[in-house]
């Protein structure tokens, strides 16, 4: 199990890909494959089979995965994407910070002391 530097509900910038360049809200995290959802980002087209009577087959659009390094988080005091560190306060709290406003993002856990 890899660890990924986002969690759902951050906002990111994706790096490379069809949609470089493309800022959205991670909507799922798969830290097993190392694969992110982002909204808005990866769009790709299904074909739908209708499963019993009253639901509808057809195309449909969602977004697909994309790979959780090819996205970076967005500060949300500097306004641009930045890589995060990991640090522990002295309660021992651990923490992810911005590492180019050094600005804190949020608690990570709670470590037993």
């Amino acid at each position: 199990m890899s660890k990924i530097h986002v969690k759902k509900d951050d906002k990111v910038f994706v790096l490379t890909g069809k949609d470089a360049g493309k800022t959205g809200k991670v909507l799922e995290v798969d830290p097993d494959k190392g694969r992110v959802i982002v909204e808005g980002v990866n769009i790709v087209t299904k074909h739908k089979k209708p499963r019993g009577r009253n639901q509808t087959g057809g195309i449909i659009t969602q977004e697909g995965t994309i790979n959780a390094s090819n996205v970076m988080l967005v500060c949300s005091k500097c306004k641009k994407p930045s890589k995060t560190g990991r640090k522990i306060l002295e309660n021992g709290e651990k923490i992810r910070y911005c590492k180019a406003c050094g600005e804190m993002i949020d608690t990570v856990r709670q470590i037993k002391t």
